[in-house]
């Protein structure tokens, strides 16, 4: 019978350090190419159409997409410094972006978008520098509420681009095609299985193309003048330094998306980890800061340029899922091909001369996968009824001003009209409501030391008071002391150099204690050692040789004490959380 500690073989092929034959380099390019360009380009023509953009705009505003797309691509996988995550994740045009972009645009022109953009786009930084700072914030309750938002607000703007109905087009025509093109997807999605299911969206927009051009509306004439290689004209807008009220009614929306597309390249940067290597690894947090680093650079560049901000894409995850490679090769091919496209404005043309009622198809089946991700990542956590209650009325709110039902008058005077755009308004309710919820849970007790051996005296009496003042007994602050005397011998025994006997600068160690449901959560803050205690308590378990090392018995102890262990490393932060269970605690019946 396979045990607990029994792994599944793994299925990766060719890990991120590997080489791989060039061949399958460039196969895996152009299909990945191929997948992901309708994307980077469908996003800013939407932004562009629905915002009232001019037909120049919107040929540069795809042009920059695409390449700062190839850039970031190649940015992300080859990594410069502390920018990148090291990984073959691809980098696109963020579809969170489109409500807000659209807003942007239609209230202050090319030059606004540009300037918000570029100014969002330093949160972004400051994400990937601080980003233990944000645990608070960057919770599945909020970002989980607010992908649910942008899948609600865009949604509109894809439904009447199906109402779309060129000159001299009969409308049953044009409704006939936006049905077959969504039912191809959906049916393709539901059926198929394997490479094939993630092409179910594109596919759909080619079945709907071929019914357009069927009925005798789908424009190729622009197809044979376009060359096949060349620059479009420069409709670069600048930035628009006025700073005015939009500009201040805007920008909380475009931090707050930035803030959720930061949590989508986390969970990407935490997935592609959990993919690409034979043997599992802990999650190293310092690739994850890379990771947001480096779409922080696209974000800057796309506002520079003018055009949508970018994100990491999921596909990259998924691909390396079904194909078992994670090459960084793959990566670096791919955001070449995404360059040498961004230069061919036959092949740009042919995306943009997609039918806008194909394009809402493909609108409507993206948006609704994202709302139900919305769902689940609200969900991820588990869910109790202050979750359901925040996430409610923080959603309903939302959703109330972007449709001018709660105070329309109040909404659109105040703050430059701050609160008018439904992603804003319930954003802010459910940060407060969760801070409020985080703030009101009992009172997290800390204390700040050297990290040596001295300074166990004084853990265990910080510990023997706090589990005094929570009202439980001494068995559970034995345990607590344990477990605190465990973890602080693992850090000082990592902190060892054995390959010097030069005395290192002595470290501080912030501890902290918070009583957390049936037991106490210790978190313990050092400077970041190259190690992963988590990583290394998982190897243990499958060692059968019996010479162990003195910080390995540290290691068994604790994990046999502690009830969880995690450790996150950050580029300048070490976080060790250790969660202790009171075993005295005994549910009440409901019978």
């Amino acid at each position: 019978m396979p045990t607990d500690n029994a792994k599944a073989p793994s299925a990766v092929l060719y890990e991120p350090d590997e080489r791989l034959p060039p061949r399958l380099h460039v196969g895996l390019g152009i299909q990945n190419a191929f997948i992901t360009i309708p994307s980077i380009v469908l996003i800013p023509a939407v932004v562009v159409r629905a915002g009232g953009g001019t037909e120049a705009f919107l040929g540069w505003s795809v042009f920059a997409a695409v390449l700062i797309s190839g850039v970031t691509t190649i940015l992300q996988t080859v990594g410069v410094g502390k920018v990148g995550a090291r990984y073959p994740l691809i980098m696109g045009t963020s579809g969170a972006f489109i409500p807000i972009c659209v807003a942007a645009l239609s209230e202050g022109g090319p030059g606004l978008l540009a300037t918000l953009v570029v100014v969002s786009s330093l949160f972004q930084f400051i994400f990937a520098l601080r980003l233990h700072f944000f645990r608070s914030i960057l919770t599945p309750t909020v970002t989980g509420t607010v992908v649910m938002l942008i899948a609600v607000t865009v949604m509109p703007i894809f439904l009447d681009m199906l109402n779309d109905v060129p000159d001299g087009t009969q409308p049953e025509r044009v409704a006939l095609t936006s049905l077959v093109a969504l039912l191809s997807m959906v049916l393709i999605a539901l059926k198929a299985k394997g490479v094939l299911r993630f092409w179910s969206l594109r596919i759909g927009i080619v079945v709907g193309i071929v019914m357009a051009r069927l009925l005798g509306f789908f424009d190729i004439e622009r197809l044979w003048t376009s060359p096949w290689i060349g620059l479009p004209p420069l409709a670069w807008p600048g930035v628009d330094l006025q700073f005015d009220a939009s500009f201040w009614g805007l920008l909380p929306a475009f931090i707050g998306v930035t803030m959720v597309g930061a949590i989508e390249t986390i969970g990407n940067a935490i997935a592609i980890q959990q993919v690409s290597w034979r043997q599992p690894r802990a999650i190293n947090f310092q690739t994850v800061q890379g990771a947001l680093a480096a779409d922080g650079v696209g974000n800057l560049l796309s506002g520079c340029l003018g055009t949508v901000p970018n994100t990491t894409y999921s596909n990259g995850v998924s691909m390396v899922e079904l194909t078992g490679i994670a090459t960084r090769g793959q990566g670096a091919v791919l955001g070449g091909l995404l360059i040498l496209l961004a230069f061919s404005p036959k092949a740009l043309a042919f995306i943009l001369r997609i039918p806008n009622s194909v394009i809402g198809a493909y609108g409507i089946a993206l948006l609704s996968i994202l709302f139900v991700a919305g769902i689940k990542l609200v969900m991820q956590d588990g869910i109790d009824y202050r979750k359901s209650l925040i996430v409610g009325i923080a959603f309903w709110i939302g959703i109330g001003f972007e449709n001018d039902m709660i105070l329309p008058a109040f909404s659109a005077e105040f703050a430059g009209g701050l609160l008018h755009h439904g992603m804003t308004s319930g954003m802010m309710v459910v940060i407060l409501l969760t801070l409020f919820d985080e703030w009101s849970k009992p009172r997290r007790r800390s204390i700040e030391m050297d990290l040596n051996l001295a300074s166990l005296n004084t853990i265990k009496e910080f510990l023997g008071r706090f589990t005094v003042r929570s009202g439980w007994d001494p068995a559970m602050s034995d345990r607590l002391t344990a477990a605190a005397e465990e973890t602080l011998l693992t850090l000082l025994n990592y902190g060892k150099d054995e390959t010097t006997t030069t005395t290192q600068p002595t470290k501080r160690l912030l501890m902290s204690a918070q009583r957390d449901n049936d037991g106490i959560k210790l978190e313990f803050f050092t400077t970041t050692d190259n190690e992963n205690l988590q990583m290394q308590i998982a190897m243990l378990a499958d060692q059968t040789d019996t010479a162990t090392v003195e910080r390995d018995v540290s290691l068994r102890l604790l994990n046999h004490i502690a009830d969880s262990v995690h450790h996150q490393q950050y580029y300048d932060t070490d976080i060790v959380t250790v969660y202790v269970r009171n075993q005295q605690v005994t549910k009440p019946s409901l019978i």
